[in-house]
């Protein structure tokens, strides 16, 4: 049976934006409209993104030490589109961040996971008024593959199961498939074969 994921809806993710605040606010932009890891947001360089192109490039990660290192895999190692509302808050955030990493802390060092959890995360869910119901930043990529993988009639880019798995850095399509594959639409609904009988049959 396929894990049932807890992530946040839509309207959830929109109620997050409107509460978060500061430097929190771009960092959770970013993790639910790219779906990049924890370690990948923290160890992402302005090098890494091109705002006039509209992508960002997975090159390196941050672990639970702050040491940078490689992507865990090869497929890892990966560029993600971002669109327009992304952009714009980059740019936005460039203007304050001279710092060499996209999401560092005040000195420009690799910032803590805890300290994006504790100072960042929590209290943005608590204004946005979803305190306790997501507990980590993994519930942001959480959502982006569910975007990814919705049909574009209910809000959701209606993505092919490879391009979801490259974008989301898994390492096969199983993967993606074995996490996410619940989330596929089946496309075999009475009211989808009639429509499709029809177009068959004129």
């Amino acid at each position: 049976m396929k894990p049932a994921w807890i992530f946040p809806l839509p309207a959830e993710i929109a109620a997050i934006i409107r509460a978060a605040k500061g430097r929190w606010r771009p960092l959770l932009i970013v993790a639910a409209f790219t779906g990049l890891r924890a370690s990948e947001l923290r160890g992402l360089r302005w090098t890494d993104v091109d705002l006039k192109a509209g992508v960002t490039r997975v090159a390196q990660r941050a672990d639970k030490h702050g040491q940078i290192g490689p992507p865990k895999s090869k497929a890892g190692r990966r560029t993600v589109p971002i669109g327009p509302f992304v952009v714009n808050t980059l740019k936005e955030w460039r203007l304050q961040n001279p710092h060499a990493l996209v999401f560092c802390n005040g000195a420009g060092n690799v910032e803590s996971l805890e300290n994006i959890v504790q100072r960042g995360l929590i209290p943005t869910l608590t204004a946005a008024g979803l305190k306790g119901k997501y507990g980590g930043m993994h519930a942001f990529r959480h959502f982006y593959a569910s975007w990814c993988i919705n049909r574009v009639k209910d809000g959701g880019l209606e993505l092919p199961v490879k391009t979801v798995s490259t974008r989301l850095g898994h390492a096969s399509i199983s993967i993606t498939l074995d996490v996410y594959g619940h989330l596929f639409p089946s496309n075999d609904t009475g009211e989808e074969l009639a429509q499709a009988e029809l177009r068959v049959l004129g």
